[in-house]
C-alpha cells in the first residue's frame, strides 16, 4: 500500500495512493497526479547519512567512514513530489542525491538490530542535494551544503513494508533532463537500515515519522536552473523536481530571505 500527504483545496489530506499516481481522497473521490500539491510524506526529523556508499566516499575523495556520519536536516528543507527547488546564485557545483530514506513508525529506544525492521512504517526517496563549493569534510558537515529551505525533495509516498520486506539490494537511478546520470544499489550500504536504528536509537530516541536517509551511491553531476531531476528507487516509486534559480524561486514563494 502506498500513502501521501497531499494538498487539496486548501485541505491537507491524508490519501491512499493508487496506479499512475492516482490519489484516492478520504471522500472516496479519485483524482490525477496533476490534480494536487504534493506534499513531504513525513515530516520529523530527517537523520541523514553522509558518505555511507564506499564509492561515492572516493568520488568525493574521501575515505569511507568506520562508523556511521550523520547529520540532522531541518524540516523547512523538505519539499514534495513536483515541485520546485533551487540552485543558489553564484555558486558552482550542486549536485542531486538519489537515496533511500526509511519511516519510522513508532517510538523507538535502544532496538536490537533484529528487531529494527519492526519498527520501519515503509520507505520513500528522498533527493538530498547538496551544495559543493561549501563541501569542507565529512566530520564537519557544513549547513549551506544540505540545510537550504525546500532543497530535500521526499516522496512522492510511502510504500509499506510489506511491500518491501528487505531494503537492502534495490536499484537506484537518477536522470537529468531524461539522461540516465547515476545508478547503484543499496546493497552496497555500508551501514544498512537496520544496523543505523539500532546505532541512532542506542543514543537518540526515534519517533514516530522521523526518517533515516541512507546515503547516496556514485555518479553525481552538476544540475542547474532549468533541469528537470528523476530519482527513482527500485519497488518505491520515482520522485520528480525542477530546479529554478534562486531569484526565480523566492519571487514564486514570496519568502525571499528564509
Amino acid at each position: 500500500m502506498k500513502t501521501a500527504r497531499i494538498r487539496y483545496q486548501d485541505q491537507v489530506l491524508n490519501v491512499e495512493v493508487l496506479d499512475d499516481l492516482q490519489v484516492k481522497l478520504p471522500n472516496g473521490d479519485i483524482l490525477s497526479e496533476q490534480a494536487v500539491e504534493w506534499l513531504p510524506p513525513a515530516n520529523g526529523t530527517m537523520f541523514a547519512l553522509g558518505l555511507n556508499y564506499a564509492d561515492h566516499a572516493r568520488e568525493l575523495a574521501f575515505e569511507p567512514p568506520k562508523e556511521p556520519l550523520i547529520f540532522i536536516k531541518a524540516a523547512n528543507t523538505y519539499t514534495g513530489h513536483n515541485q520546485n527547488t533551487w540552485r543558489p546564485d553564484n555558486v558552482d557545483y550542486m549536485h542531486y542525491e538519489c537515496e533511500l530514506v526509511a519511516v519510522i513508525g513508532k517510538t523507538a529506544k535502544n532496538v536490537k538490530r533484529e528487531d529494527a525492521l519492526d519498527y520501519v512504517a515503509g520507505y520513500t526517496l528522498c533527493n538530498d542535494y547538496a551544495i559543493r563549493d561549501y563541501l569542507e569534510n565529512y566530520y564537519r558537515p557544513n549547513l549551506r551544503v544540505k540545510n537550504r529551505h525546500s532543497t530535500t525533495p521526499v516522496g512522492p509516498y510511502i510504500v509499506d513494508t510489506a511491500t518491501i520486506p528487505s531494503p537492502n539490494n534495490l536499484t537506484l537511478r537518477t536522470w537529468v533532463n531524461g539522461e540516465l546520470r547515476q545508478e547503484g544499489t543499496t546493497a552496497d550500504m555500508i551501514f544498512d537500515v537496520p544496523f543505523l536504528i539500532e546505532y541512532i536509537s542506542s543514543f537518540m530516541t526515534l519517533q514516530a515519522g522521523d526518517m533515516i536517509a541512507t546515503g547516496t551511491p556514485e555518479g553525481l553531476s552538476d544540475v542547474v536552473a532549468g533541469d528537470e531531476v528523476i530519482v527513482e528507487i527500485e519497488g518505491i516509486g520515482r520522485l520528480r523536481n525542477y530546479i529554478v534559480s534562486e531569484t526565480e524561486f523566492f519571487k514564486i514563494k514570496h519568502i525571499k530571505g528564509i
